[in-house]
């Protein structure tokens, strides 16, 4: 049986930031960003909710009908890696800034995070970013991950574009990789803290 999949819209704002924070809480950056699981619980969904308000705004955002999953996706044009070039590399810097301080002034990790995704983002090419993908932690192991991602997926291989994300976790990169993604280079090393894979996927030609 398929999995049936809409785009979400403003009015799902709470529900993907819901699935989200219940998706990430345990994840290993999440804990690295928000160390301590009370803080984590109280200040971990202001994060989240403010990662859906900028893809709502930028990019997509796809829920399965059930509302139990939902992935963010963000399209990069293909000069989008010279952000850190010039005037908009201080943009860049700003906007990680300005987010820490909207959020948790005191969390330096919050704007660490974005600045150190930033600078491993690909150049030259344009793609379709996966920022997020959650699954409510009820509904694992059912295939709505792969549901979602693939959807996607499909539609780069019809249109010949690329897909990039960073898997947070060794159980997530599993899954990646079986979808077609491909390290690249190396791991990100986050300070004191986990891993993280920034992985690419090529355009599979269409049968």
């Amino acid at each position: 049986m398929g999995v049936a999949i809409r785009t979400a819209g403003g009015s799902d704002r709470e529900l993907v930031t819901r699935l989200l924070d219940a998706a990430f809480q345990d994840d290993p950056v999440s804990g690295w960003i928000f160390p301590g699981e009370e803080y984590r619980r109280t200040t971990h969904p202001r994060l989240m909710a403010a990662f859906v308000d900028i893809v709502l705004a930028e990019g997509r955002v796809d829920v399965t009908e059930e509302g139990t999953a939902c992935a963010l996706w963000l399209p990069v044009p293909a000069d989008g890696g010279d952000e850190h070039d010039g005037e908009d590399e201080h943009d860049g810097e700003d906007e990680f800034a300005a987010l820490r301080e909207a959020l948790d002034p005191g969390n330096e990790r919050i704007e660490l995070i974005g600045r150190l995704t930033a600078e491993v983002h690909p150049s030259g090419r344009a793609y379709e970013y996966l920022w997020m993908i959650g699954v409510d932690p009820g509904h694992q192991g059912e295939g709505l991950g792969t549901a979602l991602i693939g959807s996607v997926l499909e539609r780069c291989d019809r249109d010949g574009v690329p897909a990039y994300l960073e898997a947070s976790s060794a159980r997530s990169r599993g899954l990646y990789e079986r979808l077609g993604f491909e390290l690249v280079e190396r791991p990100l090393e986050l300070p004191d803290g986990p891993l993280m894979w920034p992985m690419w996927r090529e355009p599979r030609a269409s049968r």
